[in-house]
């Protein structure tokens, strides 16, 4: 451990803010790892036990999506299946706007991430220059002797390629990391809008429009396949 805090020294100054980020990162997707194995591994469970219980009672399937609020995809359908006898444009408005709240949610450390990936390189480049100025200075070049100190010029030029190299791996680290977590949002955006979509239908079509024919004729309406 002291040999690697050793070699991040030779990279000056700067290195103290790319290491602030690479710890930035490496937090994040640690905290979105476990956002996500939460979430997927617990998402299709619920889903089906409310689709299926709300083909017969819709009390019971916001029960289910009640217990399950420390989900998205729990607070997502309770958000519609809360509301006594709406209609199902305003079933529908319920679930989208719980669906923007969630994906929100699901967008969190991406503005960190983006900016990691915008710095650290420019950091990198920084420690670059002020590498290679202490390289320069250390040559003494013109100053009226032939003198070189070799050693301070070496710690300059490796201070310079350190921080570049630093620079670049924070930046493709935190690049790679956000490319993952974009795409699990792109398809929990899908699976969001398949889910509130076959919902819909079960409400529009089971109950709504039940309720919306007279009562003679709802036995013959209930015998229908679905």
């Amino acid at each position: 451990m002291s040999t690697v805090f050793q070699f991040l020294a030779k990279g000056g100054p700067v290195m103290i803010p790319i290491v602030g980020l690479s710890i930035a990162t490496v937090a994040s997707a640690l905290e979105r790892a476990i956002f996500w194995s939460r979430l997927l591994r617990a998402e299709k469970r619920i889903v089906h036990d409310v689709l299926e219980a709300a083909h017969y009672n819709l009390d019971t399937a916001a029960e289910i999506a009640f217990k399950a609020q420390d989900q998205p995809i729990g607070r997502f359908l309770f958000s519609a299946l809360r509301l006594q006898d709406p209609t199902p444009e305003t079933f529908r408005l319920a679930l989208q706007t719980t669906g923007e709240e969630e994906f929100i949610e699901m967008r969190r450390g991406n503005r960190l991430l983006e900016t990691v990936v915008a710095v650290a390189p420019l950091l990198g480049l920084l420690g670059t220059v002020t590498g290679l100025i202490v390289t320069f200075v250390n040559l003494k070049i013109g100053g009226g002797g032939s003198s070189v100190d070799t050693s301070k010029a070496a710690e300059g030029i490796g201070e310079a390629l350190i921080t570049t190299a630093g620079g670049m791996i924070v930046a493709i680290v935190a690049l790679l990391i956000l490319r993952v977590s974009t795409t699990f949002q792109g398809k929990q955006v899908e699976y969001f809008s398949k889910v509130a979509g076959k919902l819909e239908l079960i409400y529009r079509h089971l109950w709504y429009e039940r309720s919306q024919i007279p009562e003679e004729s709802r036995s013959q309406f209930a015998n229908r396949e679905f």
